[in-house]
């Protein structure tokens, strides 16, 4: 299938686009600044550019990855993010239709779930028990707003034209350090984050490959990529007042190998993100989890995750390099 990736300079879009050129699809990637599996350079506001592109490479479908983020709230205005979530994302999809595509991927964010009183803490019931049926759904930033505007674009043409579209919500996966909490930092907190928010890039890249494959039988649905939780909902209470007695339960030794490496296990979980219905619906389930990462700890191995605190997204490197010359 020739496909065509935005964001394919990104985190995701170097994990992704080698992945769908081993199983047989043909990658055209597509992004604002140059890297080893991007050809077009230009962004998806671009709605002559994007068509061009269509035509050239014969798409048959779109991954369409890319996105200004949150961390990139510091640094663009709201109408930028306008332009290249909602604007962008509504370009493909009317070059998708006009092509004669069956199937789009979006790469929406688990982000964009978390509304004020989630961030706030654990609710009355405890942690928030987040599947896709979470509602209501208010985000709390320009960057939610806009990639809630995206999904209901995509749902939309689904309605309107019967395009299959897979929304895929996907948890955390970056391999930076966190630009919030600062304890515990770095590695410690990406390996507590397995337990209910967080997902390897390479079991990400692998939902997407999974979902485009299984486009017609999905029909038009939403998906949270995560790593699956060891916890079960009637755990929600405890996780909110004592998160380190659960994981006992279902890890016994997760204390003492924490100790040894000079970690800490976190005290409350106050949400957990809920993946199965991508493994009900195309069979996707992470591959790496939070066992993944005591197995590691066990053996002396290397961490199963991805951790570079000094990675910079492609876009700001360009933009620091441009000041430097």
């Amino acid at each position: 299938m020739r496909v065509l990736l935005t964001g394919s300079s990104g985190w995701l879009g170097r994990y992704l686009a080698p992945l769908l050129a081993r199983n047989g699809h043909d990658v055209t990637g597509f992004d604002v600044v140059p890297g080893a599996h991007t050809e077009v350079i230009g962004t998806v506001a671009d709605r002559p550019l994007i068509d061009r592109t269509m035509g050239a490479h014969g798409i048959e479908a779109i991954v369409h990855a890319g996105a200004l983020h949150k961390p990139d709230i510091a640094r663009y205005p709201r109408q930028a993010f306008v332009d290249v979530n909602v604007t962008g994302t509504l370009n493909l999809l009317e070059a998708a239709v006009a092509a004669g595509n069956d199937r789009f991927l979006f790469t929406s964010t688990t982000s964009l779930m978390v509304r004020a009183d989630v961030r706030a803490g654990a609710g009355e019931a405890g942690a928030w028990w987040m599947d896709e049926d979470f509602a209501p759904v208010e985000p709390r930033n320009i960057y939610g707003i806009t990639k809630l505007a995206a999904e209901q674009a995509c749902r939309l043409f689904h309605r309107e034209h019967g395009i299959d579209v897979a929304i895929l919500r996907t948890g955390r996966f970056f391999p930076e350090d966190d630009d919030t909490h600062a304890v515990p930092s770095g590695e410690n907190l990406k390996a507590n984050e397995l337990l209910n928010r967080r997902l390897t890039v390479e079991d990400a890249a692998a939902a997407h490959l999974a979902a485009l494959e299984a486009a017609s039988a999905i029909g038009c649905d939403t998906f949270i990529l995560s790593a699956p939780p060891p916890f079960a909902r009637a755990d929600a209470e405890e996780l909110a007042r004592d998160a380190r007695a659960v994981i006992a339960r279902h890890y016994p030794d997760a204390a003492e190998l924490y100790a040894a490496k000079g970690w800490v296990l976190p005290q409350i979980i106050d949400r957990v993100y809920d993946p199965s219905r991508a493994e009900r619906r195309f069979g996707w389930r992470a591959r790496t989890d939070f066992g993944s990462v005591l197995a590691a700890l066990r053996d002396r191995t290397g961490l199963p995750f991805a951790h570079d605190p000094d990675y910079t997204s492609p876009i700001i490197a360009q933009e620091r390099d441009a000041c430097m010359c």
